[in-house]
Order: C-alpha cells, then structure tokens, then sequence
C-alpha cells in the first residue's frame, strides 16, 4: 500500500468542476491584479476567522514581513520568536533589519516557552512572533501581558483556535500562507494578514502595493506583494470546505492515537499533545521518536512519505551564525529537531492507509 504524505490529488478531484469554472471565469475577465476575487476573499476571510480585517499579500513570508514593517521594526530594533520554525519566521525580521531574538519551545507543543520569552524582553524588543506550528496555538496569555506587539505566524494554523479565539486574532496581526500544502491551499504561493485594528489594516494595503496611495504617491517605501487573482479565486471555492477539512485531519488523528495505543506504542511515538486550551487541526501529525532517520527510511522503503520538520534549527544556520549561537544554546529545540517525524494526516486518507502507516511505524518501534 502507498501513502503519500500529501495527496492533493484526492482534494482536486472533490472540487474539479468548481476550480476550473472559478478559474475560467477569472481567467476571462481579466482583471488579474487585485480583481474581485482578492476582495471577495478577504471579506470572507473576516468572516471566518473573525478578525476585523483581512488583506491578501503574496506568500506567507511576505505577510510576516508586511507585519513587521506595519510596526516600523527596522534597523536596531529587536523581536522575539522561535528557532524551531520554518525559515521565514527569522528570515523577514533580519530583512527589515531588525535582529532575530530566540527562545527555546515546550517539549510538549513545540512552541515558543512564554516563561522565557519574557526573560528576553529587553527595551529594543520591539515585537514577538510566536508560531503556532503545527497547527496547535501558542499559548499567548502571558505573551500578550507582555506589552510587546504580538504578530502570530499562523501560517500553519488557519481554523485553530485559543480559548475560543481564532489564531491571527489575538495579536496585533496574524500571519497566514496558502502554500499549497496548507489546509487551505492555492494552486501557489498566496498569503494574508489579518488584524482588528483598521489603522494597521490601511498600512498593510498601501504597503503591499509599493507604498503608494494614490497611485504613483509614495508615502512609505512597501512591497510589490499582491495576491494573484487567480489565487483567490481557488481559495474562495476552498474556503467553504475547510472545516469539513480540517475535521477530517482531526478525525485521522484520533484515528492515530488510538491504534497506537492499542498496538501498545504510546510510549515509544509521543503522539501529539492536545493543549486543553487550544483546538488543534493538524496541518502535521508528529511524532517524537529515538532513531528517527532509521524509522524514516522503514517507512519510506514500505512507501509511506514523511517529513521533517525542522531538521536544522534556525539558531545554526549558516546565514544567522552572526548572531552568535552555538550548539546546546536551545536544547529543546535541538532535541526537536532530531527526534520529530510528521506522518500523512491528510483528510483524504482512508482507515486502512491509516492503520498501514501505525502498524508499520509501530512494527518499526517494537524491534
């Protein structure tokens, strides 16, 4: 049996005909820059996240940069995160000039430790960016008693909620990607921010557009950062099934947990944790396991696709060694990075690939 670790294949084939009748239409009017359908989305965006305002941009990354320069964080300023992130966490606070302060993650939710993000709280912070990877919230309470601006790099988290309330609604902004391995996925690169303050809403769409407004009239120095039209238009037709979705990713994972434990591996795969204050939908299913690249390879010879998320934590990377970080510095972190396997989760998946992914991780484990 073949497992693949996303089939986006199984998605298009539920949504074909309204893709392509979406697509056309956009395709035949025309108006590919900033047309309706960027609008349309944005506003049904608002709605289904309940955040005030909603402005499409390029590509995740850019909407974390488009953040940042809504805060004017720039050159000398500092802002707090994660190194256990994708790269464009970090990437966008050293592109405005500003430099990336990390903080180690909890060992159960992989996400930044609050307890010591306060610790480094110093008076150039100017903002903290805390991931909510995986799909799972941060726990931003004592982030956001902070008094430091909170951009919440939601990129994998679009649905989750904390205490009730949607992720990108807590902070400042919130920060999204439509890559399309996202639960909510374009055909491309796309993005949003989204934020209650309209004052910040304004300045993120005179910033992705250059920084003008009027046209030609340059106020600030922004971005040519817009979503494509295109783009939106194959988001809008996925919009409406995204909860079926995302609890379809829920109900695999349950369906993972429980034959794990009846296999009797609980122990030795460290399912996710559920934070109780969070509602988690799964963008990954991620394990913790010893030998990991020995169990990566078992299940790739039996065609079951993986990945790992991340490898090389972002405080040794090459590119950010100016900042002076060495080995042991994050031990969560890199303890993380070693042990952490992401299996298929996709909602697609039917109970028998399921129950071939356990039973071959848990046949693995057991030897």
């Amino acid at each position: 049996m073949k497992v693949p670790l996303l089939d986006l294949k199984a998605q298009y084939a539920q949504i074909q005909n309204e893709v392509e009748a979406a697509t056309l239409k956009a395709l035949r009017d025309t108006k590919y820059i900033l047309g309706p359908e960027v609008g349309e989305l944005e506003t049904a965006l608002t709605g289904f996240t309940g955040a005030k305002h909603v402005v499409g941009c390029a590509s995740g990354s850019d909407a974390l940069l488009l953040a940042l320069m809504a805060l004017n964080v720039g050159a000398g300023d500092e802002v707090i995160t994660t190194p256990h992130t994708f790269f464009a966490t970090a990437s966008a606070i050293a592109r405005v000039g500003a430099k990336p302060v990390f903080v180690d993650i909890d060992p159960r939710t992989y996400n930044i430790d609050p307890q010591q993000t306060a610790a480094k709280v110093a008076k150039k912070t100017k903002a903290i960016i805390p991931v909510h990877l995986f799909g799972q919230c941060a726990d931003m309470d004592p982030l956001l008693k902070l008094g430091v601006p909170v951009i919440e790099d939601a990129a994998q988290a679009i649905g989750a909620a904390y205490k009730g309330h949607q992720a990108g609604t807590l902070g400042a902004m919130g920060t999204f990607s439509f890559f399309p391995s996202k639960n909510l996925g374009g055909a491309g690169d796309g993005g949003a921010i989204s934020t209650n303050d309209a004052a910040l809403g304004e300045q993120l769409r005179i910033l992705r557009v250059h920084g003008s407004k009027p046209k030609y009239y340059h106020a600030f120095i922004g971005l040519n950062s817009r979503l494509d039209t295109l783009q939106a238009a194959i988001i809008n037709v996925k919009l409406p099934h995204l909860s079926a979705w995302t609890e379809g990713r829920r109900r695999n994972a349950a369906h993972y947990d429980k034959r794990f434990k009846e296999l009797g591996v609980e122990a030795l795969v460290n399912p996710p944790y559920r934070d109780p204050n969070c509602r988690h939908i799964f963008n990954q299913y991620t394990l913790r396991v010893a030998r990991r690249d020995a169990l990566r390879d078992h299940l790739q010879k039996n065609e079951i696709g993986t990945e790992i998320y991340y490898p090389v934590p972002l405080h040794l990377q090459k590119c950010f060694a100016y900042l002076g970080h060495k080995p042991g510095d994050f031990p969560v972190t890199e303890k993380a990075a070693l042990e952490s396997l992401s299996l298929p989760i996709y909602p697609e998946l039917t109970p028998a690939q399921l129950d071939f992914v356990a039973e071959t991780v848990a046949a693995f484990v057991k030897s």
